[in-house]
């Protein structure tokens, strides 16, 4: 038993490393913008079938592939903002980018459904079917190799946020907007690149999640983004550091239970959720109001 609960805890930090590639493109959104973009479920599903595309008719590697998707995606994230949140103004912009992302989601959902089919879809590589045995465990090099995205990909955006002239201006916007625009912030063009950095990490979610979930097509983004939402609530809204340690407790927990009660292991995800909530209800990084209003 003990080597099963072992087991159990290497594979959900793991698989907490793949849901924060998805999960820290939207707490990055959220923490400047104000938003929650329901669309990030569809178009990390969007990054996995342009991973696929390259993969499968280019013959280029997964991971080479996101040097191609990650701009791609980046592109897709600023049109997207341009051409349907930066027009949303008022006390309802908040309520309304719910709407507006939805209908985007609708939209990318049903170009790939006329590009891909209904049918699901795999990314296969050398390193998605083989793993290294340490301890008696067999680890597939696929969630090795996506929890160092993970916390490279973290680590690239607190750098980002922390050490560059546009990290100061996206923290200027993130704590007073108006004051940030009297010192001279172009708050659109900042917000504007904030959500395609957002957009294009799912890219790399994408990608991996395409090549572990075991199959996806174009509505598997649905199942995502509920569990993206409890992730970044819980690490904090806003907090890229809190979307990774939150990930990997989530799915870490879920994984233990599933020993026991599988089909309860969905339910304590979500009951850990309201339940660490009710004690902190920043979430794990999260800090109270920083924004003004």
């Amino acid at each position: 038993m003990a080597r099963q609960i072992l087991q159990a805890i290497v594979d959900g930090i793991l698989e907490g490393g793949v849901y924060a590639l998805m999960a820290v493109g939207l707490t990055l959104i959220f923490g400047v913008l104000d938003i929650i973009n329901i669309a990030q479920g569809v178009l990390v599903i969007l990054g996995a079938y342009l991973s696929y595309s390259l993969s499968v008719h280019l013959h280029i590697d997964l991971f080479l592939g996101l040097l191609i998707t990650g701009p791609a995606m980046f592109v897709i994230g600023v049109a997207i903002y341009w051409a349907f949140i930066s027009r949303l103004r008022g006390s309802e912009r908040t309520s309304m980018t719910l709407l507006v992302t939805y209908a985007v989601a609708l939209i990318i959902e049903g170009v790939l459904l006329k590009i891909y089919g209904s049918g699901y879809e795999l990314l296969n590589a050398s390193y998605t079917n083989t793993g290294v045995t340490i301890g008696g465990f067999v680890i597939t090099y696929i969630y090795i190799y996506g929890f160092i995205l993970a916390v490279a990909l973290v680590i690239a955006l607190y750098a980002l946020l922390y050490k560059t002239r546009f990290g100061r201006s996206v923290r200027a916007t993130m704590q007073d907007e108006t004051a940030a625009r009297l010192v001279g912030v172009n708050v659109n063009r900042v917000a504007a690149l904030t959500f395609g950095i957002g957009v294009a990490v799912t890219a790399a979610g994408g990608m991996v999640f395409g090549a572990t979930s075991g199959g996806f097509n174009a509505n598997s983004g649905y199942d995502l983004i509920s569990r993206l939402l409890a992730i970044i609530i819980l690490g904090g809204m806003g907090s890229i550091g809190g979307a990774l340690a939150a990930s990997v407790f989530m799915l870490t927990l879920e994984s233990v239970v599933s020993i026991w009660y599988s089909q309860w292991s969905i339910l304590v995800f979500y009951a850990a959720l309201v339940l660490v909530l009710t004690i902190r209800p920043a979430g794990f990084l999260g800090r109270k109001a920083v924004r003004a209003q």
